[in-house]
């Protein structure tokens, strides 16, 4: 891999044709495979502005929503393949795709110090023996896939049947993936799913060949050591080797946000750095014995990488984390929602976004999947949500029904989001003759939930112009608080420029250190957990309360002690990070 940074998945849609826009040049990036009404609709747009073919899969089709993804998969393959083509064809003349693959690449690459060379050099045979060893060299990023295992509801027949375990969303949305032509990796998110694992088992692209090198790869995205090293071993006891750790800070994160027990960034970078090799190596006997009982043949111990992402802004944060912790890669994700060559904001929102502050960016409840949502006060499906409680209609049409979980009310699992449910909730709110305090406490916390698969794809049918007239516009975006210090529109070339610090996209911008902005996260969680659980205090929840802070106590004297490691950057001092740690420390009590 010639980049040392990806772009990981960004919403349902902002990332959705990703690959199309930047794997030409060599750069990684992650679609969504959770909607697939979204990868065919997607596939249609990709197929008439390109001119292939394209057959429709109809939703009440035999195995549709594997297909239909495995087809849009398909697709973004054959395009990026017909890209990179049409780039190793092209002249090393100014301006053309072929040398800003190479003025893209950072410094220490081998790729662009050969390009330097040969730029350097006269016309004649040696500078054309350069110039196709550089072509012969490349190659382009990889499409990699995102599943939420949670997000996994069984599918029902028209005689209202379950269609089987293969056939639930996470396991569809799999086999979508495995029957592809992509030779990349799936990135499992949202902790474990035991039905997903037994499910990838089955597949045989996990495997390796007579060669040892695998054609599909397995990433999990995780927030500490300890469920990296659970849900391995699960996985390497069926024979499927972890080709990657994603680390992802808890809180200082876009999309969900799963809250470590107080387990900062550092810490358990820190931890995996140390047990790097005894890991593999544990995970390695497993995997070797699975494979025996499988009649396939042993291959030597396989590349596991380490990679991280959540929250980082600056050339140097980006350069610390891959030469102290000895990362193979960073993933830059919320800033890339403000290059409009790289993913898909509707101008509205990207207005919007261009001018927020600190404070427009939130961690809220709004997920109908019960996990803490990093939020947009200033989006529009926040205002049609408000607006629908003022006319006394809180809730959202339900129709995709990917989050359907609850059923307190019905016995088919319906939408915390829905209409449907929020009435039945709030009539039963009404009828428990509750203080106003506590009934508008109840209230606030039952309307909050809002439709996340009509308004995580809103942005990208109104940015490619396929939205259809009945559809709501109202968009949903989920950037991290990393945003708020970034506020303008920026070329893909700016932003990869930034992250290997050749240019400064933050001049006069005054933010704190990645470590210390996640940290005043934490802390600020914690308290607030702590205000809402005041009047029913448990044992239990007083232990954990008591757990976290000292966690974080750990992680501040972790930081003290990091201190003289950090290359800080240039507007941020030592004695002010220390000033910061002491302030964090103080708020703890």
């Amino acid at each position: 891999m010639n980049h040392t940074f990806h772009i990981p998945v960004l919403g349902l849609g902002y990332s959705i044709d990703t690959p199309l826009k930047v794997a030409r040049y060599g750069i990684s990036s992650v679609v969504s495979i959770v909607d697939d009404e979204l990868t065919e609709r997607m596939r249609k747009f990709h197929a008439e502005k390109t001119g292939e073919t394209f057959t429709l899969i109809d939703k009440k089709e035999s195995d549709s929503r594997a297909r239909r993804i495995t087809a849009y998969l398909n697709l973004l393959d054959v395009l990026v393949k017909q890209q990179f083509s049409s780039l190793k064809a092209q002249s090393f003349e100014e301006g053309t795709d072929l040398n800003l693959y190479f003025e893209l690449l950072p410094e220490r690459s081998i790729w662009r110090l050969k390009y330097q060379e040969m730029k350097s050099l006269p016309d004649g045979l040696q500078k054309t023996a350069m110039q196709s060893e550089l072509i012969e060299g490349i190659t382009p990023g990889a499409i990699d896939v995102n599943i939420m295992s949670k997000v996994d509801k069984v599918n029902y027949n028209a005689n209202h049947e379950t269609e089987g375990d293969d056939f639930t969303d996470a396991l569809a949305a799999m086999r979508g993936f495995t029957n592809s032509t992509l030779d990349s990796s799936v990135i499992i998110s949202a902790g474990l799913n035991p039905r997903l694992y037994a499910y990838m088992e089955k597949c045989t692209a996990f495997y390796p060949d007579a060669n040892g090198a695998f054609q599909k790869k397995i990433i999990l995205k995780v927030s500490d050591f300890r469920s990296a090293l659970i849900q391995a071993k699960m996985l390497a006891k069926k024979g499927l080797w972890v080709s990657e750790f994603r680390v992802e800070s808890g809180l200082n994160c876009g999309g969900h946000a799963f809250a470590t027990e107080g387990f900062l960034l550092g810490p358990i970078l820190e931890e995996f750095k140390q047990k790097r090799g005894e890991l593999a190596a544990e995970l390695y006997q497993m995997y070797i014995s699975a494979l025996k009982t499988k009649e396939i043949l042993e291959i030597a111990l396989p590349e596991q990488r380490i990679t991280a992402q959540g929250g980082i802004g600056t050339a140097e944060e980006h350069e610390f984390l891959l030469n102290y912790y000895e990362l193979d890669a960073a993933g830059w994700g919320s800033p890339f929602l403000l290059v409009p060559e790289a993913t898909n904001v509707d101008d509205e929102t990207l207005n919007q976004l261009t001018n927020a502050v600190a404070e427009d960016y939130y961690l809220s409840n709004s997920s109908p999947l019960g996990v803490l949502f990093n939020n947009f006060k200033k989006s529009t499906a926040e205002e049609q949500r408000l607006q629908r409680i003022e006319k006394g209609r809180p809730g959202s049409p339900c129709t995709k029904k990917f989050l359907c979980t609850n059923t307190e009310f019905t016995a088919d699992p319906i939408c915390t989001a829905s209409r449907e449910y929020q009435h039945l909730k709030i009539k039963q709110l009404k009828e428990q003759e509750l203080s106003e305090t506590d009934y508008q406490r109840q209230f606030q916390s039952i309307t909050e939930k809002v439709c996340l698969c009509e308004g995580l794809c809103a942005s990208t049918y109104i940015k490619v112009g396929i939205m259809k007239p009945k559809e709501s516009k109202a968009v949903s975006i989920c950037p991290g608080p990393n945003l708020a210090f970034f506020s303008g529109k920026y070329s893909l070339k700016e932003m990869i420029n930034h992250i290997y610090g050749r240019e400064n996209l933050l001049v006069n911008i005054t933010r704190p250190n990645l470590f210390i902005n996640e940290l005043h996260l934490y802390v600020d969680y914690l308290k607030k957990d702590i205000a809402n659980q005041l009047e029913e205090l448990t044992t239990k929840k007083d232990k954990y309360f008591n757990k976290f802070k000292l966690q974080l106590l750990d992680g501040i004297a972790y930081y003290r002690a990091l201190i003289p490691e950090l290359k800080l950057q240039d507007n941020l001092s030592v004695e002010e990070m220390l000033k910061q740690l002491l302030l964090a420390e103080k708020s703890l009590g």
